[in-house]
């Protein structure tokens, strides 16, 4: 008996493990970046204890939430008197184009909920303010 030769022929199958390792890398990196880049209002929140505002020559944009969530304007006619939101934005929108370096600040009661406040917040940056600051009553 013969045997045929049995000649070696390449092996025409492509190795797949190292490119599922490079997937189940990039998988993790995306499950642990994606609840990062959620968007959000940007607030620059103080480092450290809060401070005192230097006095300035322009008086800030205030408006203060109260705890049934109204919006009051220290800049309007009537500052004791709510306010509705898209007069807010039409008034601000206003005083930031006069003064685009006039602080804008939130002053929220410790009654509302932090929806209102956040609420308020991206109002005001719909209006034109580059930066939105927070107001607190210091502790002592």
């Amino acid at each position: 008996m013969r045997r045929r030769s049995q000649s070696r022929r390449p092996i025409a199958e492509m190795n797949v493990v190292p490119y599922i390792d490079v997937m189940l890398v990039l998988l993790v990196i995306f499950m642990i970046t994606a609840p990062l880049l959620t968007q959000g209002i940007k607030v620059d929140l103080p480092q450290a204890s809060s401070e005192v505002i230097p006095p300035q020559e322009q008086e800030p944009i205030v408006v203060s939430v109260d705890a049934e969530g109204r919006l009051y304007l220290n800049l309007s006619e009537q500052p004791a008197a709510p306010i509705a939101e898209q007069t807010l934005i039409n008034r601000v929108a206003a005083l930031l184009r006069l003064h685009p370096d006039t602080p804008v600040m939130v002053r929220g009661d410790s009654q509302v909920d932090y929806g209102s406040v956040v609420k308020t917040m991206s109002l005001l940056q719909g209006a034109g303010a580059p930066s939105v600051g927070l107001m607190t009553r210091n502790p002592e």
